[in-house]
């Protein structure tokens, strides 16, 4: 087990690595000149030189990149160019608004999917399948912009039941932040139903055709145990794969989302960000989502020897 847990935390290193230099040089690749945009036409030759000094960026690239590498390490991203903000403080407060939304999103999403994908392999082919693999085509194929704008419509203008725009912190009203933050995670969840159902399905059915299963049935335990006893610790793991790769990927984000909703979210934070070609916050939220990413898919690889045994002895 210990090897194990080795083994994948050695192998996140060099993708960070990989991962930071992509950052950094993308961001070098995109045209203009941050720090004259910053300053205006009006600007003069000297100021700009001095800034650009200020920020290091009259240095060799490579030499940018190790001394932007080496505080990333500590937790310093740099300046804000548009506001002179820290960077790393104005990220994490982003992402609690993101996060807040992603989290119960995917829990309350996959809470749903598995039991709805199982019994679909269960009763494979019947009424009862093909009316869940079409609904979970439906949700799969709305755009979430759409399907928010729906909800808006609906709950928020139509019945009134929760606020329309804006967002209101946990720390300041947690009543008013549920209500502020429902419609975004019904939103989000809908959409991961129908991925998620579909996968829970698709793994079940393959367990469900093993022999051990046929030998279960034969001894005459019940349709409920094979499902809950036999299937399920085989054919969870699939979806926990796409469980991880949703969350990592949602962490990183929800732009769509958080515009419709008005949310001061980490996906507005960087839509803001490339508008304004504040590199600094670019690089950062950039560098923090593949972070993000890998340390959820690291977190889902490290759960795996409790769902499948096998994982540890290979």
């Amino acid at each position: 087990m210990l090897r194990y847990l080795i083994g994948r935390l050695l192998t996140t290193i060099p993708t960070l690595l990989l991962v930071s230099l992509s950052v950094f040089v993308l961001i070098r690749l995109v045209p203009g000149d941050p720090i004259a945009l910053m300053l205006g036409d009006a600007a003069d030759e000297a100021t700009v030189r001095d800034i650009r000094e200020a920020y290091g960026l009259e240095e060799p690239i490579y030499i940018q990149f190790g001394l932007w590498l080496l505080k990333a390490v500590s937790g310093d991203l740099g300046q804000s160019i548009s506001n002179n903000a820290a960077v790393m403080p104005l990220i994490l407060d982003r992402f609690q608004v993101s996060a807040a939304i992603v989290l119960i999103a995917v829990v309350v999403a996959a809470a749903i999917s598995v039991p709805l994908g199982m019994v679909a392999a269960w009763r494979q082919n019947r009424l009862t399948d093909v009316l869940i693999i079409a609904g979970a085509t439906l949700l799969l194929s709305l755009p979430s912009f759409w399907l928010g704008l729906l909800l808006l419509l609906l709950f928020g203008l139509k019945l009134g039941w929760v606020p329309v725009i804006g967002y209101v912190s946990f720390a300041e009203d947690w009543a008013a932040a549920l209500a502020y933050i429902a419609l975004p995670t019904l939103t989000l969840i809908l959409i991961e139903i129908g991925v998620l159902t579909r996968m829970a399905r698709a793994s079940t059915v393959e367990v469900l055709r093993l022999e051990y299963i046929t030998h279960a049935r034969a001894k005459g335990v019940s349709e409920g145990a094979v499902l809950l006893r036999h299937a399920l610790p085989n054919a969870f793991a699939p979806t926990w794969t796409l469980i991880g790769l949703v969350l990592g990927n949602l962490l990183g984000g929800i732009a769509v989302v958080e515009t419709v909703f008005t949310l001061p979210g980490l996906g507005r934070l960087l839509v803001d960000a490339i508008f304004a070609r504040d590199y600094p916050v670019i690089q950062g939220c950039m560098l923090f989502t593949a972070v993000i990413y890998v340390v959820v898919n690291l977190i889902v690889d490290l759960c795996y020897p409790l769902f499948d045994p096998r994982v540890m002895s290979e």
